[in-house]
């Protein structure tokens, strides 16, 4: 099964889900089959007057991973995740980085066609 990553409030599976993609403290990048995972810290994004979307895209497409769970998602961020071939599913937000895994796995989500912030 594909990596995804999460972006979280900090780097455990119990954290929240962190609403803002460009801006999300890290990524809990998680492998669904085995609930291995890591944490990508995200913090050279938070510190970007702007940007921060397209290179919180970088460090999602260079962890692996080939979806990403949050809970809002800019244009131009939608864009560099399209271009590196990370899928989005938005609106996950109010819940840990282990419900929204669950989410994903039980199929309870939709694929993003297009940004929601």
């Amino acid at each position: 099964m594909t990596k995804i990553a999460v972006t979280s409030e900090g780097p455990s599976m119990q954290d929240m889900v962190d609403p803002r993609f460009g801006r999300a403290g890290g990524f809990v990048v998680v492998d669904p089959e085995t609930m291995q995972h890591e944490y990508v810290d995200n913090g050279s994004s938070q510190a970007m007057a702007h940007g921060a979307g397209i290179q919180a895209a970088q460090n999602v497409a260079d962890s692996g991973a080939h979806v990403v769970l949050t809970g809002y998602v800019g244009p131009k961020a939608f864009d560099a995740l399209k271009a590196v071939g990370v899928k989005v599913i938005q609106n996950l937000d109010n819940m840990s980085v282990e419900q929204a895994v669950q989410r994903y796995k039980s199929g309870d989500v939709q694929y993003a066609d297009q940004p929601n912030k």
